[in-house]
């Protein structure tokens, strides 16, 4: 306890005590106590009620002095008061700096609370997506920023995955939308422009479709060229050789263009239609009966679900199985075996899946494997036809069927590739008896 309220605790008993002292000096002990009882009251209640005007006209004069309890109930409210005030000064000062260095980042960031509502923004925010710092503040971002993908993102708070979408200020620019974690209940939205990017892949895409395409009709004339030689009875024997070789490599090149053809066409193309629905388990011993004349190849069985069909592109899914299998069969031991599985996955979804116990694949090669000539071992998938597009047309497809690629692997022990379908990609049959 303060020494301002021993004091005033003091005073008041001795206050009382002299207004008993006198009433009993009168003979009325009980009235003198009360009267003097009414008087604290009355004074306190002044005081208070001058404090109260005090703090309404911010007038101390009367507090200002002393060493009463409410000259120390105001020293102590001027001392938290001028604290407060320095403590915001700062405060402004620091937030300040961090929206200067905020809008100095080229990319754009919004603050959004748990209900994905506007804190604050950025100014490359503001430029990039068109938002308002101030009239925006408050509003849902999904009802200013109106895009299907970008509601599933700051909706299902996944922090692993992003999005690109088309500017809604500039038709010809693209952005890229990402949500990491920012404090409590709150999200911060990145958005960075993207838009060289896209270009350059779109130029990349349309220069292999149209290279491809243009170098076909000359590789089909040379093809056959050396096809005749290669048949003529009366080549030399000097020429035998080098033809064979000639032969070998432009059946070579004539099938990268088919594939890179193939991969141009899957990702210049959007989702594919769900009218037509897949007998899976026909497609996978079809697949295995192309296979079957290869000599010492490794065994090929299927685990498939009858009941199950898949919606989508049967030629595309065909393409799948065929490049997964191949690859399964460059990499497996004749002794080895193969799985072709159909089966039901979560989420009433159904997955795909290619397993080998061939020789597997190390953890730092997975995440490349997809991409477009990558090979884990270039000399042995080159002499056996690889070329190193069998899973970016994998990817791709599986993408036009809103499916994932989901690899595994044990060098050593085999691999598994599993492409993952959601729900509405399934087609459920009653089972035949």
């Amino acid at each position: 306890m303060s020494l301002s309220a021993r004091k005033f605790i003091v005073n008041v008993v001795l206050f009382l005590a002299a207004g008993a002292l006198i009433g009993w000096f009168y003979g009325a002990l009980v009235w003198g106590l009360l009267a003097t009882a009414l008087l604290v009251l009355a004074w306190q209640v002044r005081q208070l009620v001058s404090f109260d005007r005090a703090l309404r006209t911010d007038n101390f004069d009367d507090f200002r002095l002393g060493e009463g309890i409410w000259e120390q109930i105001y020293s102590r409210f001027r001392f938290e008061r001028e604290r407060a005030a320095r403590r915001k000064l700062r405060y402004r000062a620091l937030l300040k700096e961090v929206r200067k260095s905020t809008d100095a980042m080229p990319d754009g960031a919004a603050i959004l609370d748990s209900n994905n509502e506007i804190i604050s923004c950025n100014r490359a925010a503001m430029q990039l997506a068109g938002l308002k710092r101030r009239k925006d503040r408050g509003q849902r971002i999904d009802n200013i920023l109106r895009d299907p993908q970008l509601a599933v993102l700051v909706r299902d708070k996944n922090f692993d995955h992003s999005i690109e979408i088309q500017s809604p200020v500039d038709d010809e620019g693209w952005l890229n939308f990402r949500i990491v974690p920012y404090g409590a209940d709150q999200k911060l939205l990145l958005i960075r422009d993207v838009t060289l990017r896209v270009r350059m892949g779109k130029m990349r895409r349309d220069f292999v479709a149209n290279a491809s395409h243009e170098l076909r009709s000359p590789l089909t004339v040379i093809s056959g060229y050396l096809d005749a030689l290669g048949e003529d009875a009366e080549l030399p024997q000097r020429w035998v050789g080098p033809v064979a070789q000639m032969r070998s490599q432009s059946k070579r090149m004539n099938q990268i263009l088919g594939e890179l053809m193939e991969l141009s066409r899957l990702e210049n193309s959007g989702s594919a239609s769900r009218d037509r629905a897949i007998n899976i388990v026909q497609l996978l011993h079809h697949v295995r009966s192309a296979f079957e004349g290869q000599a010492d190849s490794a065994s090929v069985v299927i685990d498939a679900e009858p009941t199950l069909q898949l919606l989508g592109n049967p030629a595309e899914i065909e393409s799948i199985v065929v490049n997964l299998l191949s690859n399964a069969l460059r990499h497996t031991p004749p002794q080895g075996k193969i799985t072709l599985a159909w089966e039901a996955g979560a989420n009433d979804g159904a997955n795909l899946t290619v397993a080998d116990t061939g020789d597997g694949i190390e953890a730092q090669y997975i995440p490349r494997l997809t991409e477009r000539f990558f090979r884990v071992d270039r000399g042995r998938s080159r002499d056996m036809g690889g070329v190193g597009l069998g899973l970016a047309i994998v990817k791709h497809a599986l993408m036009r069927h809103d499916a994932e690629l989901e690899i595994s692997s044990v060098p050593g022990a085999g691999s598994q590739f599993r492409c993952i379908f959601p729900a509405d990609r399934v087609a459920a049959i009653a089972s035949v008896e």
